[in-house]
């Protein structure tokens, strides 16, 4: 018995210690409330209202301060000019993408989304040049885009189911393989077949970011990238239209380049031709967005689409 209450009480003094000593790890970091061994600050975060919490700190802290997640610490940057100051006035230093944990086993730091400084800056030159040459910013991605639309308007007249994250992998994987097959080096036909000519350029160098891995998983992150963005703001968008009905159709520019066309065109198809109805009234419609730790997302919603008349 007696064994016990020692061992308690040497286990109670070494957790006082460690609150003692723990802030002293801060070093240069911001200001931020004051952690837990162990635990940091979440006892302190509402994990049902994140962001909440964080503008709640930032009231006790300013715009740059520190929480830890556990033992881990993190600095927050709240409003414009913080922002602006990080990434605009030293977007070198901050043009890093720490990991997400979801889809880190995955990805494993691959792929133009997810790679890091050296790692991403070959893959991003690549990318837009490569994505201009086949059209991104020209009438002609237009044309390839109303077809795409066309293809989402039989999808929802079908109601088909949409394909999970493994399967699209593996459709990639596959689709690799028979661009490697077809494969004309004088007539590259998209982003892939460009990739495999810069594989075999490169191939001969071992510290080439082109290779077999980014080559999945920059295709990965440009599939979405895309669809997962475009998908969410029209979500996003068919929820303010059921709330304020009374603005459904009028022209709103949502993004830039590509994004803002192929978001006009999708839009404006689909109301072309469906009329977009919910049971839920108005009022009572809620556009408070979801976190689940990479996007904010709209809550989920139903939503019936019924075909005009003559279509």
């Amino acid at each position: 018995m007696e064994i016990n209450v020692l061992l308690l009480l040497a286990l109670l003094t070494r957790l006082l210690l460690l609150a003692r000593g723990f802030p002293k790890a801060r070093g240069h970091l911001p200001p931020g409330p004051h952690p837990l061994p162990f635990l940091g600050n979440l006892l302190q975060m509402d994990r049902r209202g994140l962001l909440k919490s964080i503008l709640r700190l930032q009231e006790s802290y300013g715009d740059v301060f520190t929480v830890y997640l556990g033992p881990r610490p993190m600095v927050l940057l709240c409003g414009t000019e913080a922002i602006r100051e990080a990434l605009v006035g030293q977007a070198e230093a901050f043009s890093g993408r720490g990991k997400i944990a979801v889809v880190e086993q995955v990805v494993q730091g691959f792929g133009v989304v997810f790679a890091n400084r050296e790692h991403w800056k070959p893959l991003r030159r690549f990318s837009l040049a490569t994505m201009r040459d086949f059209g991104m910013g020209k009438q002609s991605v237009e044309e390839r885009i109303q077809e795409e639309a066309q293809c989402l308007l039989e999808e929802m007249r079908n109601t088909k189911i949409y394909k999970n994250l493994k399967e699209v992998n593996t459709f990639i994987a596959h689709s690799v393989e028979e661009h490697h097959k077809t494969l004309d080096p004088s007539n590259p036909r998209d982003i892939i077949d460009t990739y495999l000519l810069r594989m075999d350029k490169e191939k001969s160098d071992p510290n080439s970011e082109f290779h077999q891995q980014n080559l999945i998983f920059n295709t990965l992150a440009h599939f979405f990238a895309g669809t997962e963005t475009t998908s969410t703001t029209l979500r996003c968008g068919f929820l303010l239209m059921l709330k304020y009905p009374h603005i459904t159709g009028k022209r709103i520019c949502l993004g830039e380049g590509i994004a803002c066309t192929e978001l006009f065109l999708f839009f404006t198809t689909i109301l072309q031709n469906f009329s977009v109805v919910s049971s839920v009234a108005p009022e009572d419609i809620n556009l408070t967005p979801r976190e689940n730790g990479v996007f904010k997302l709209p809550l989920k919603y139903q939503i019936s689409v019924l075909p005009h008349q003559g279509y």
